[in-house]
This record gives C-alpha cells, sequence and structure tokens, in this order.
C-alpha cells in the first residue's frame, strides 16, 4: 500500500518507520508536509510504531536517548484514553531518529544491521554509540556525518 504513495525527497523511510500515514494521523508526502505534522505534534501510537519496528528501543534507556521519552512515559501516552500528542521536540527527535535509522539500514544493509550498529562503539563516533550521540544536534551531526562516511568508504 505504501508503495503507490508518491513522496517528495526522502521523506518515505521516516514516515513508513512512524506507521504511514494511518499512525501519524496526516497525510505527509514532503518535507513541508512533515513539517506541520511536526509543529502540531506526533501522535503517541505513532512513536509506539517506531518503537515496535526498532526493537533495541525497548531496551534499557535507548529511547529517552533517541527521542527524550521513556518507554514508560509513553506506554503512559498509549493508556490514556484520548489520543496523545507528544512534544514539538519529542516529535522533531522522533522523527530525527526514524530518518537516521533509516539512513542507517540502508547503509548497513539490512534493519537488524542498522540495529546492531546503533548500539554498538564505533570508532568513528570516539568508541561511543550512536545511540548516545542523539540527545543533542551536535552528536545528531556527528552519527550522520559519519553514516556518509561510511556509505562512501570512507571508515576513519
Amino acid at each position: 500500500m505504501m508503495d503507490a504513495v508518491q513522496f517528495e525527497g526522502d521523506v518515505g523511510p521516516a514516515v513508513g518507520l512512524l506507521g504511514g500515514e494511518k499512525a501519524i494521523r496526516a497525510q505527509v508526502r514532503t518535507v513541508m508536509d512533515a513539517h506541520e505534522v511536526l509543529l502540531k505534534g506526533l501522535p503517541a501510537d505513532a512513536l509506539l510504531h517506531l518503537v515496535s519496528a526498532v526493537g533495541f528501543l525497548e531496551q534499557g534507556d535507548a529511547l529517552k536517548k533517541a527521542v527524550g521519552l521513556s518507554l514508560r512515559t509513553l506506554q503512559r501516552h498509549k493508556a490514556q484514553r484520548s489520543p496523545q500528542l507528544l512534544s514539538v521536540e519529542q516529535s522533531s527527535r522522533a522523527w530525527r531518529f526514524a530518518e537516521i535509522f533509516a539512513h542507517a539500514a540502508e547503509v548497513m544493509g539490512s534493519q537488524e544491521a542498522a540495529e546492531a550498529w546503533m548500539d554498538r562503539p564505533a570508532i568513528g563516533l570516539a568508541n561511543r554509540k550512536p545511540v548516545d550521540l542523539l540527545a543533542t544536534s551536535a552528536g545528531i551531526e556527528a552519527v550522520e556525518e559519519y553514516l556518509t562516511r561510511l556509505e562512501y568508504g570512507v571508515h576513519a
């Protein structure tokens, strides 16, 4: 079903990891669509889908590092009767994680390899785990640059 949807730019993989337009509850075909959705806040269901799609986010404090929200808090959002929206910051971090993870899966060759890579110290990141660097914009930039170097065969 998602194959029939036409995306501009690279929003498709992030939309997919967040559960598609059904979980996001909006049409997201462009970066500007994503911007508008993130300003309003992603539904907690979209983050729940991301957690179920990326297994290591359920381990330890990986979700807190990646998105700034604990698994317990996310489960409380789910338990509430009315649909909960994430904050703009949490929504933006969830979107950014989905983009980075999709890029890692592409570079590593599979989702399983990307999960392992995200949770393993990397020499090119001063022996830090990529997921540990996602709390700041500088750390995100370092992870993205390292992924790009790996993509083009520059390992140092």
